[in-house]
């Protein structure tokens, strides 16, 4: 494959390079069909910092001018239910509630990241038979039609994936659909119109660059991405978005940094954190952000990530 071909077919690029600024230039003669707001790995608990960060984010999105249709959010909506005991979850879920959930106007969509999952870092009988463990929890709150879901909005579909897999020899989950998620996927796939564009959400990224960057994952001079990290299932999902070219975007967060990566006709935005380094700062080159997301009638998208000021 030639140079320029090759580039013209698998384009990587890095938020903040020249490069993604001309990506994302609006262009004529296509008609916005929806704004949405990308809210990702929020990891909210008690903290007089939290509330004020995560009251100044809600204003900014309430004050938008041009207002959003709805909110995406996809996951990691506490600081951490995986390895905490019931009290201590409780009181995240609280102020989960009190500094943002109580204060959002807009209809919102959620998925479930790995640390709203309850208990599954633990070795706890009691916790494991709890109505509330693992995803239960979490699912609740978060007013979740199923742990996978889809919906329709102006022409868009938009499907909600469950990232995370129990993994008990590692550190309680692995990033892959499990088979009847990854069999109900191919059917809502199939059976959605060709003219009708979908967006998938995950809270790991399916495809990511960060994740390169995200430790030290030299092993021998050889590159070592753990499988809680990026979806360990991508190639099929990626050959699966193949076989349907109506699948147009991918919307992630769990990393912590902001990448875009453009993989045969798909986009996939991995759209930072509202905590940035879990509330201690930046995260590497990575501050506090969300997402503002414009989706468009030919398919296409336009992603602008807005600092939360703090």
């Amino acid at each position: 494959m030639k140079r320029k071909e090759f580039i013209n077919h698998s384009l990587l690029s890095i938020l903040g390079s020249p490069l993604l600024i001309s990506q994302n230039q609006k262009e004529p003669g296509r008609k916005r069909s929806l704004r949405v707001v990308h809210l990702t790995d929020m990891h909210i608990e008690q903290g007089e910092k939290i509330r004020k960060v995560i009251g100044k984010m809600v204003k900014q999105i309430c004050d938008m001018e041009d207002q959003p249709d709805f909110i995406l959010n996809t996951g990691d909506n506490i600081m951490d239910a995986m390895s905490r005991g019931k009290a201590g979850v409780n009181e995240q879920w609280q102020a989960w509630q009190e500094y943002f959930m109580k204060n959002v106007r807009h209809e919102m969509h959620s998925c479930i990241g790995n640390h709203d999952i309850w208990g599954w870092a633990l070795n706890d009988t009691e916790i494991s038979n709890d109505p509330l463990s693992g995803k239960s929890w979490a699912s609740a709150m978060l007013n979740m039609p199923g742990l996978y879901y889809s919906f329709e909005k102006n022409g868009w579909k938009f499907i909600c994936l469950d990232s995370s897999s129990y993994d008990p020899k590692g550190k309680g989950y692995t990033a892959k659909l499990d088979e009847e998620q990854f069999r109900w996927l191919e059917k809502e796939i199939e059976n959605t119109p060709p003219e009708t564009f979908i967006c998938i959400a995950t809270h790991i990224p399916i495809l990511s660059v960060a994740v390169y960057f995200d430790g030290d994952n030299l092993n021998k001079g050889n590159w070592l991405i753990p499988g809680a990290w990026m979806h360990t299932d991508a190639k099929e999902l990626k050959t699966l978005f193949h076989r349907h070219p109506n699948v147009k975007v991918a919307l992630s967060g769990h990393i912590h940094m902001s990448d875009q990566v453009e993989f045969l006709g798909v986009r996939y935005l991995c759209n930072g954190s509202v905590c940035g380094k879990w509330w201690l700062g930046k995260y590497h080159e990575f501050g506090s952000v969300y997402a503002v997301v414009d989706f468009y009638d030919d398919g296409s998208v336009y992603c602008e990530l807005k600092e939360i000021n703090r």
